[in-house]
């Protein structure tokens, strides 16, 4: 697969193991460099990636996929870690957009149906702030 850009192959990564409820740690990260690994990676899952720019084509490839996950990670219940507050404040920016003084509780009730994880409370605030930020400018543009 080829992508535009090193920001984008690591939102797919993550975007692809959020929704798998698996985990990976990264194993290598340079400007033109991108590998990781599953967390359980040699304990009976052998799942990784690696993902470099194409200097010719001027995008960045998928070079090497082991293909799915062999391993359930019963660890991931309530949060995952590759959820952060960056991801919620985009997925809740309609809902910022038109109720600016939503409820963290909404917001965090929208993650739930939406990623199937609970997030926490200040993950929830911290993604409400983000998206506010983007959408009505921060205080530095006031």
């Amino acid at each position: 697969m080829e992508y535009n850009s090193r920001k984008s192959v690591v939102a797919a990564i993550r975007s692809y193991t959020i929704s798998r409820a698996v985990d990976y740690d990264v194993y290598e990260s340079e400007p033109q460099t991108f590998y990781a690994k599953c967390k359980m990676y040699g304990c009976g899952c052998d799942w990784l990636i690696q993902a470099s720019l194409i200097q010719k084509k001027s995008c960045w490839e998928i070079r090497r996929y082991n293909g799915r996950h062999m391993c359930t990670m019963g660890m991931i219940s309530q949060d995952h870690s590759k959820l952060d507050s960056n991801i919620v404040a985009e997925a809740i920016r309609p809902l910022v957009e038109t109720d600016p003084s939503i409820k963290v509780k909404s917001i965090i009730a929208k993650v739930q149906s939406r990623f199937n994880y609970t997030i926490s409370y200040q993950k929830a605030w911290l993604a409400k702030q983000k998206s506010i930020a983007k959408v009505f400018g921060g205080w530095e543009d006031s």
